[in-house]
């Protein structure tokens, strides 16, 4: 008799944690005794994940960043790429994080352990060349939107598009007066959610900017309130400390965590570039998307011609074009954005249009990713069963 099925997980950051805790419950209904172990957030391990790491130890933003974090890297690599191998789990499963999960697969996979990159790498954004290590390394990809998908059919990479959890979390019609009310904000007035990112190096990037940009729109719109929750306690204490400089006039009301209800209670976004900006779309929230990286970061993407995609703002890659305004490095300036942010709020015919847009876009992506995810793997581990049995 075999034993449960064991599998090992590698997930990034608080969103890698959402999707892995998703996974774990999608695995359990099919394979209750399964057994799950390796890097995972507070949710992953509230489901009896065995926490080798935590999740937040990969979370590193920026090349620089990453050169300065690189023999700590390396040395957690190392450490989990022997203790994957010496457990031999059923398959391993990368969540997200693809610097990291790329090079454990391709270890893994050389040493017979089936792998799975769950979160596709915007290879088809930049560093394309990233697409052979991922055919050498991982015998399926699992794609949370439709055009990735195309991307790696076109480069022989096995790949399935499974929706994206979000999709399904939240509801089609939002309430924003039960939004208003669970965060205690005013029922009537514009409110602007500010979402200055996850990350301790990003918020410290943008906290400036952003807390510049409430000022501007508290000068130009009397009475205009903000919202901000906040991803984690340092990011709390790094935004708390820009908006006490730069904007201690300006009132806005912090909240940890609570993301969703902040942007389905507010007008308009204010958001740094990532899975936030999906999630104000699905919201049907307007926003504006910003991203800063470091000076050599920025540097390097330019001198090298490393960014292959005309967007960085996944409404606008969803959507083929510029749905939002998206601003980078010394593009972000607060009255630029102060402006965008006014248009949205006083365009009420073109604010619904966008809504019905996003609407569609939430269709398309509502497809139960996690039970797809999970059927999916162990699809794949029964052909590997029945190649060997023949």
């Amino acid at each position: 008799m075999p034993g449960p099925l064991r599998v090992a997980l590698v997930a990034g950051e608080a969103s890698g944690d959402t999707l892995g805790a998703g996974l774990i419950q999608a695995l359990r209904r099919h394979e209750p005794a399964a057994e799950f172990f390796g890097v995972a957030g507070p949710k992953m391990r509230a489901l009896g994940c065995e926490v080798w790491e935590p999740a937040e130890s990969l979370a590193v933003m920026g090349l620089y960043d990453v050169l300065r974090e690189l023999p700590r890297l390396w040395r957690l690599i190392s450490h989990l790429r022997t203790s994957f191998i010496a457990a031999r789990p059923d398959v391993f499963v990368g969540i997200d994080a693809p610097d990291t999960n790329l090079r454990l697969a391709k270890k893994l996979h050389r040493a017979g352990i089936p792998t799975v990159q769950y979160v596709s790498p915007q290879v088809w954004a930049w560093r394309q060349s990233r697409v052979h290590t991922i055919h050498e390394s991982v015998d399926l990809v699992l794609c949370l939107l439709p055009f990735e998908c195309k991307f790696y059919e076109n480069q022989g990479v096995a790949a399935e598009f499974v929706g994206h959890p979000l999709a399904d979390a939240i509801p089609l019609e939002v309430d924003r007066a039960a939004a208003r009310a669970r965060l205690e904000l005013p029922a009537a007035g514009e409110i602007v959610a500010l979402l200055p990112g996850s990350r301790r190096g990003e918020v410290t990037r943008l906290a400036a900017d952003f807390a510049r940009t409430a000022v501007w729109l508290a000068e130009h719109r009397p009475g205009i309130r903000f919202v901000a929750p906040m991803a984690s306690e340092a990011a709390r204490e790094i935004f708390s400390r820009a908006l006490n400089a730069i904007a201690p006039q300006v009132e806005v009301k912090m909240s940890d965590g609570e993301a969703q209800a902040a942007l389905i209670a507010a007008d308009v976004a204010l958001i740094a570039s990532g899975t936030a900006t999906l999630e104000a779309a699905l919201c049907k929230r307007p926003m504006v998307v910003v991203y800063r990286t470091g000076p050599v970061t920025a540097f390097l993407l330019r001198k090298l011609n490393l960014v292959k995609s005309k967007f960085f703002a996944q409404p606008n890659l969803l959507a083929d074009r510029r749905v939002v305004g998206e601003y980078f490095q010394e593009q972000v300036d607060p009255p630029v954005l102060g402006a965008e942010l006014s248009m949205w709020l006083d365009d009420a015919g073109r604010r619904a249009k966008l809504e019905q847009e996003f609407v569609g876009l939430h269709v398309d992506l509502k497809r139960d990713a996690s039970e797809r995810a999970a059927q999916a793997i162990l699809d794949l581990l029964q052909r590997r069963r029945l190649a060997v049995s023949s």
